[in-house]
């Protein structure tokens, strides 16, 4: 075979293999032939060229060769492909002819459920007669079933009967019991049935025979309670002595007491919430029962409206007497049996339940009446409290009180109180000895001076406190307390009025009766802040928001009486406080006005003219201050037995700091001349001695209230003027150059200003005050 030219194998070089060629994509190729996209495909063409013909492209021997197994490759590929081409047709005609097969079967199954499901219908429509007769007749056998339980029941229910009926002839009375009490376990298990005829049946049959029990075990209890002398309507003479066959009554007694109780436990009980009076105590209250209608009810004269007293007081002496024989008697039998119960206090109930009948049929026929309501409430308090004190009726059961209530009764009951409150308020401020204290004759009860209106007032309050103490709702006592907290501030209201009346003359004795009873009842008040009552109805208040109380308050005053920091009456305190200062106020202004007159004719002394302190043996007062001396004393001593101790000690503390202010504002003021060293030091004298003096006639507690010298600026100013003349003059340099050189001032190893007042005893007067007054001295030589 020839060698190829250069020129063919350069063509050979340029025409790349169709195996290579295939691979690559047409539309991505560029202008060479190689794809555009891809610089990987390119360099694989390279090295395949490479690694066939050779780096050297003059030795063209290997390039026949690889275009002949190029054309070899490219022949088989063709092939391959053909062969695939033909053989792709049978598979598809494969396929689908077992896709027709499987249609086939598909129909050949359909048509045979329609087949079968054609032959399950009309076997259904023959055999649907016979289960139509077989429910029939399961229904029926089922009817049976429930017939023949039904008929059992009935059956049990006769036995029963009929056992308790053959022990009541044979006197077995605890086999009775205990057919009975059979009997109600098959009525509870038969609550949930919905055969409400066979219930019906078996509670007639219950009822029935329990009731002929009972009726037989009460007429032998009632022997027996006859032969005790049972009832005990009036006190006893003597204690329970024992008849002759008195061993044999108790057995008696206490046989049927138990047999009555296990009765009792074998009887459906009503659905209600009270729980229903022990068994033997019903039949002992029949007689009571009987006379209490009999006497107050009807038209027997004992049956009154305005004697309610009467059937109360009666109950209560049922109560009393029969105390010992329950107690004795019945309360042992009754802890022998096991029963958790106290005969008293189940005969209380008894009893208790017809007062409630009669008292609410009362209550609600006296609404319209005013006086005889309001009776009925007293004698039901009454009776409320000798039933929980006397007969120790438990607090946790209710009494009467719940009675009164219901709305209409409590609104009357609030209407009547604050009615009867203000009528005995104009009584009481209208009434001759009204502004005097019953106790004024002795000394040991009349502290606190209190008028005859103002202490009858604040017992009024306290009468309605213990009425309405021991309600048993708190809201309900919320609202007494709101009507006790307007009838205080209507009182002040009136206190007020007759204050401006009597303002004109504040030294009179009503007007002071007046701030004696503001003063008593903010001192009660207090003390009624801080009872334990008030402090859990606050409590109460707080829990329940009861606008009544806390209406008008904000978060903050809220939280105050949350957390016992106030009390109920702060606010009417605070009113009360305000009118005893303003009437302190006004009587310390009138009182000052006489002093003052006094004072003139003592600060125009020409103080020059008075002898000094060492030519005088002992200190006297001026016959210029024993004028305004003896008007304190008056003023003094009349306050003093006019006001009550606190209330003079508040008089006496600001009159003495008003004549304090006006003695001060004297020496300030003073002209030339000067006044000299003796004025100041009988100024400085104590009141003690003054007073001796001008013959001061106090209690004995003058010591305590003129206990030292009174600091204020008129002693400081007194201080400062009676110093030694070497003293002052030091101090007033010492002054005058702290003045001069300002704050700055520090002298070496010289005492400040304030010390030295200080150690002089001055701590109120300013140091210019100070240089004011030590300007005011009579003048020495060389000054």
């Amino acid at each position: 075979m020839a060698a190829p030219t250069a020129a063919a194998a350069e063509q050979a070089m340029k025409k790349p293999s169709v195996s290579l060629l295939n691979s690559v994509d047409p539309t991505s190729q560029g202008s060479d032939g190689f794809p555009a996209d891809s610089e990987t495909q390119r360099d694989d063409v390279l090295d395949f060229l490479k690694k066939e013909v050779g780096s050297d492209l003059k030795v063209l021997k290997n390039v026949g060769d690889l275009l002949e197994k190029l054309k070899e490759e490219n022949s088989v590929l063709e092939e391959q492909v053909l062969t695939v081409s033909s053989s792709l047709p049978p598979k598809v005609s494969a396929a689908l002819s077992a896709a027709e097969e499987a249609v086939c079967s598909v129909e050949d199954l359909l048509q045979r459920e329609r087949r079968i499901s054609n032959k399950l219908d009309q076997h259904l429509e023959e055999a649907q007669p016979w289960m139509d007769n077989l429910g029939q007749t399961l229904n029926q056998v089922d009817t049976i079933e429930r017939h023949v339980k039904y008929l059992r029941c009935l059956q049990h229910i006769e036995e029963l009967s009929a056992a308790v009926q053959q022990c009541l002839m044979t006197s077995s009375v605890w086999e009775a019991i205990r057919a009975v009490d059979k009997m109600a376990a098959l009525d509870a298990g038969l609550s949930q049935s919905r055969c409400s005829h066979l219930q019906d049946f078996l509670r007639e049959t219950l009822h029935f025979w329990h009731k002929i029990i009972k009726d037989r075990l009460a007429s032998d209890f009632e022997k027996v309670l006859t032969q005790l002398h049972w009832p005990i309507i009036s006190p006893p003479t003597q204690s329970l002595t024992p008849t002759v066959n008195g061993q044999e009554i108790s057995s008696q007694l206490e046989l049927l007491v138990t047999q009555l109780l296990a009765l009792q436990t074998s009887y459906p009980s009503p659905a209600s919430s009270a729980t229903p009076l022990c068994l033997p105590i019903q039949i002992m209250l029949l007689p009571l029962i009987k006379r209490f209608r009999y006497h107050f009810y009807g038209n027997r004269q004992t049956n009154s409206l305005s004697k309610p007293e009467w059937y109360l007081t009666q109950v209560l002496m049922w109560m009393g007497n029969s105390s010992t024989f329950m107690e004795e008697k019945i309360q042992p039998i009754l802890d022998r049996a096991g029963a958790p119960i106290s005969a008293m206090v189940e005969l209380c109930r008894g009893l208790l339940s017809l007062v409630k009948e009669k008292v609410a049929s009362d209550a609600s026929r006296l609404l319209y009446d005013d006086v005889l309501f309001c009776h009925l409430v007293e004698e039901v308090l009454q009776f409320e409290k000798e039933l929980r004190s006397k007969q120790s009726y438990p607090a946790a059961l209710p009494g009467l009180l719940h009675l009164l209530l219901e709305d209409a009764t409590l609104q009357k009951w609030l209407t009547m109180e604050k009615k009867m409150a203000v009528e005995k308020m104009d009584a009481m401020l209208s009434a001759e000895g009204a502004w005097s204290s019953q106790y004024k004759d002795i000394s040991d009860m009349d502290e606190l001076k209190a008028p005859d209106c103002a202490e009858t007032f604040m017992t009024l309050l306290q009468v309605i406190t213990e009425r309405y103490r021991a309600l048993p709702c708190p809201s309900a006592q919320l609202k007494f307390l709101g009507l006790q907290r307007e009838l205080v501030d209507d009182f002040r209201i009136r206190l007020t009025q007759v204050m401006k009346e009597e303002s004109r003359c504040p030294l009179g004795a009503r007007y002071c009766a007046i701030l004696n009873s503001v003063n008593y009842i903010s001192t009660i008040l207090a003390d009624w802040g801080d009872n334990v009552f008030f402090l859990q109805l606050q409590q109460a208040a707080v829990s329940l928001g009861d606008e009544g109380v806390l209406g008008g308050l904000g978060v903050m005053e809220v939280g105050r009486l949350a957390s016992l920091e106030d009390s109920l009456f702060a606010s009417l305190l605070a009113l009360l406080d305000r009118l005893k200062g303003d009437m302190m106020g006004r009587l310390l202004e009138w009182s000052m006005r006489e002093i003052t007159e006094k004072t003139k004719p003592y600060s125009q002394d020409r103080w020059l003219s008075l002898p000094p302190q060492q030519d005088q043996s002992t200190m006297t007062l001026s016959s210029s201050a024993c004028p305004m001396m003896l008007c304190v004393r008056d003023r003094l001593l009349t306050l003093q037995q006019v006001l009550t101790f606190d209330l003079f000690q508040l008089a006496w503390q600001g009159l003495a700091e008003r004549l304090n202010s006006l003695l001060y504002q004297d020496v300030r003021d003073a002209p030339k001349p000067h006044r000299t060293a003796g004025v100041w030091r009988e100024q400085n004298t104590p009141p003690s001695r003054s007073s001796q003096a001008v013959h001061w006639h106090t209690e004995k507690r003058k010591e305590r209230i003129f206990k030292g010298n009174n600091p204020g600026p008129k002693k400081e100013a007194c201080i400062i003027l009676c110093l030694n003349v070497g003293s002052a003059i030091l101090l007033r340099d010492l002054l005058r150059e702290s003045n001069e050189e300002g704050t700055d001032w520090a002298g070496a190893g010289d005492p400040t200003p304030e010390s030295a007042l200080n150690e002089l005893g001055v701590y109120c007067l300013a140091a210019s005050d100070v240089l004011i007054l030590l300007n005011l001295r009579a003048p020495r030589p060389g000054q």
